[in-house]
């Protein structure tokens, strides 16, 4: 990849994931800034937030968890769905979960703001395959 991703937006509930995560985005090299939210609550307020510029965060890349305190994964792809186009941008949102429920794959499929579904762990090598199919 030649041009780094501005920012990466990981949505996760748990500390552990999250380190590991931001060390494997780290190690690849691929993002000038990681931001982390607990929930999709906390996900959304980053997303919504304006910087003395007037302009809004807009990560290139999120990748979600599914079951969250506060705000699940759903809940936040609903209230996505809604945000301004100036709060959403071009952002591609990769489903990260544990979750073997085949009904989850099917309901991600339903939303157009979901671009991929994955399974956790993330690792370096499905980072990359994110990354070439989606940048």
């Amino acid at each position: 990849m030649k041009k780094k991703l501005n920012c990466v937006l990981l949505v996760d509930d748990d500390d552990g994931t999250n380190f590991i995560n931001r060390k494997i985005i780290e190690k690849a090299g691929i993002a000038e800034y990681i931001h982390t939210s607990l929930n999709g609550k906390e996900a959304i307020d980053y997303l919504s937030k304006v910087s003395k510029e007037g302009i809004y965060p807009q990560p290139d890349l999120i990748l979600l968890d599914i079951n969250m305190p506060v705000m699940d994964g759903w809940e936040f792809v609903e209230v996505y769905g809604n945000l301004k186009i100036g709060q959403k941008g071009k952002i591609i949102i990769v489903m990260l979960t544990t979750s073997l429920n085949p009904d989850d794959k099917k309901k991600a499929d339903h939303y157009k703001e979901i671009s991929d579904f994955e399974f956790k762990p993330l690792t370096l090598k499905k980072l990359e395959e994110i990354i070439k199919k989606h940048f």
